[in-house]
């Protein structure tokens, strides 16, 4: 619910950013879907938590899915903020990463879920 509700006030702000041009409108629209879609990546990643006993795979394939939201996101900008947030993301997904490959089936993902809001808020005008 988090994710939709962070989705539609960035593509609420991205449309009223682009009231001042074609190049703000462009960037901020790409910005709300890519920060669209790692908030989905990130249910995806609390979903596969949850269920790491039933298939630990999931949290492999959650956290690759962050990683490619996270390329995108982090080729298309040149904002400063933004690229910090990104960076904090990458971080907290390559701590779970770590979590996971040592064993652990049930990582702390609450930096990724913090991060990843934070993301949110930075693609709000």
């Amino acid at each position: 619910m988090r994710s939709r509700r962070i989705a539609a006030t960035l593509v609420t702000a991205a449309a009223l950013t682009g009231l001042v041009g074609c190049g703000a409108l462009d960037k901020a629209m790409d910005c709300a879907r890519t920060a669209e879609a790692i908030a989905t990546s990130v249910d995806k990643l609390s979903t596969a938590v949850s269920t790491a006993a039933e298939d630990p795979t999931q949290l492999t394939e959650a956290l690759d899915d962050i990683d490619r939201e996270l390329k995108s996101l982090d080729d298309t900008t040149d904002n400063a903020d933004l690229s910090k947030a990104v960076g904090d993301l990458n971080q907290a997904v390559d701590n779970v990463r770590t979590a996971v490959d040592n064993g652990d089936a049930t990582p702390d993902i609450a930096p990724v879920t913090a991060a990843a809001t934070e993301i949110g808020k930075v693609c709000t005008p």
